[in-house]
């Protein structure tokens, strides 16, 4: 998959019936159901590319692997970065080969993810151990009149990846996890 730029903005969400309802009335159609998803981030030790604003993730996706790096993007009302993706036939292998690189695992966060779309750009929802969350992504304008169809305010736009939202979460609630994964989050209700 060749690098695109990236943009998009998050948003809480507070009931996904309501919000697929949304949608659908909007034009947007479901392209892929609720989905489990577990994500892995890599560095080297030191953290350079964290410092420099960069993130690489190995990403499985109901069967499907990707292995993902993103730039050092821009914060402004929408987050923006180059994204380059590519899938991976084997997970546990490439997992091995990054750890033969030096890189090691850094965070992990797991979610349930549905992705929907009208052709011009894509919505998700997102069910994580810390809340459910949406996700615009596509050109700017698009987003923001996406946004007000789906009755989102500017204001309730969040740009935080998901580790800051998380490290937020986690402090706000005085909670030991180290992971934003079910059984880590709440180990009494892992939810499948």
């Amino acid at each position: 998959m060749a690098p695109h730029q990236e943009i998009e903005i998050k948003f809480c969400v507070a009931a996904v019936g309501a919000l697929s309802r949304r949608l659908r009335a909007s034009g947007f159609r479901l392209l892929t159901k609720r989905t489990h998803e577990m994500n892995t981030v890599y560095d080297f030790a030191g953290r350079p590319l964290f410092k420099r604003g960069e993130l690489l993730r190995l990403r499985k996706y109901g069967p499907e692997w990707v292995l993902t790096h993103k730039a050092k993007g821009t914060t402004g009302r929408h987050k923006s970065r180059v994204e380059t993706e590519t899938k991976i036939s084997d997970g546990a292998r490439m997992h091995g080969i990054l750890l033969a690189l030096g890189l090691a695992p850094t965070f992990r966060y797991e979610k349930f993810r549905a992705e929907w779309s009208d052709g011009l750009g894509r919505v998700v929802i997102d069910e994580t151990p810390i809340g459910t969350f949406g996700e615009i992504e596509g050109p700017s304008r698009w987003i923001d009149q996406t946004a007000t169809a789906l009755r989102i305010r500017r204001s309730d736009y969040i740009t935080q990846s998901y580790a800051e939202l998380f490290f937020d979460w986690k402090t706000k609630n005085r909670h030991r996890a180290n992971e934003m994964t079910f059984a880590a989050v709440s180990p009494k209700r892992t939810r499948h």
